[in-house]
């Protein structure tokens, strides 16, 4: 298999086999992430894509379910994308599920007919690590769109029948922020229909622009109690007919159906916020190294 540099797959989703079609991120540019700082944005050769498939096919012939990996190779254009799913379909005529991580710009280039054409030859979900629905923000870290960009695009997908995860970036925003961040979010997010809403605490790891700019007293970064604060003024504000999923660097595990759950999830938070052990947390979060 072409594996090369950094390589990451959606751990919430069921084992399936890694097809690697890009390598890097297209952005590169968020502040509170070094994951592809050191690995240029280049797409796979179709010669690599096509021996990885006959390899993946060589051990899992019968596999239903792909996850095709990269920073977000879902900025490869609809021709490009079709001519893949070509190649895997010659080599592994089961396949019916394909999935892979995406920015809010990946979908600008495709027309919902162009996306509905991806739909059917199997490219069903996407993961969008959209992190805030707030402008400023957005701006802040340097996503490089806007609140109505996510919208705009994202109802694309809901139109094409792709099903897609959303994440918010909880403590993103800061001290100074905290609470516009929270409430706009929320407000983007009932706009749209995702399957998924996930969200995880910021970590200030190593080597990111955020964490410079909290040592040099630039960025005011949110409390263990504080962020979970936060959460609850989003959750609260929430109205989306999702799975709530809370990644790994977040203080507390809430997960469920989330509107048939929302007052248990809330009363768990708000349960949290009264009994945090704010200086075990801090200590696990300050040991974290990478996502």
């Amino acid at each position: 298999m072409h594996y090369t540099g950094t390589l990451y797959r959606n751990p919430y989703e069921p084992p399936s086999p890694l097809l690697e079609i890009t390598q890097g991120c297209t952005h590169n540019k968020c502040k509170f992430c070094t994951m592809y700082v050191d690995v240029p944005f280049r797409m796979s050769p179709m010669e690599w894509i096509e021996e990885d498939v006959q390899e993946i096919a060589q051990h899992d012939l019968h596999t239903t379910r792909l996850q095709l990996v990269g920073a977000d190779p879902f900025v490869l254009s609809f021709e490009h994308l079709k001519a893949i799913c070509d190649v895997i379909h010659k080599y592994l005529p089961n396949v019916q599920v394909m999935t892979m991580a995406a920015r809010v710009t990946n979908i600008k280039n495709k027309t919902v007919e162009q996306l509905k054409e991806l739909k059917k030859m199997g490219i069903t979900e996407v993961n969008i690590g959209v992190e805030s629905g707030d402008d400023w923000t957005l701006d802040r870290i340097q996503k490089g769109y806007h609140a109505n960009d996510i919208v705009e695009q994202v109802k694309k997908l809901d139109e094409a029948g792709i099903d897609y995860w959303l994440t918010f970036l909880n403590g993103v925003a800061g001290r100074s922020h905290s609470h516009e961040h929270a409430l706009n979010s929320a407000k983007i997010f009932n706009q749209l229909h995702p399957t998924v809403v996930g969200t995880g605490g910021l970590t200030l790891f190593p080597g990111t622009e955020l964490g410079e700019e909290a040592k040099r007293g630039e960025f005011d970064p949110l409390s263990e109690k504080e962020m979970m604060e936060e959460l609850k003024v989003f959750l609260e504000n929430l109205e989306c007919d999702a799975r709530l999923i809370t990644h790994h660097t977040i203080a507390m595990n809430l997960s469920g159906n989330f509107l048939e759950n929302k007052e248990k999830i809330l009363k768990s938070l708000q349960n949290g916020i009264d009994n945090l052990d704010e200086k075990k947390l801090a200590s696990i979060r300050n040991n974290k190294r990478t996502l």
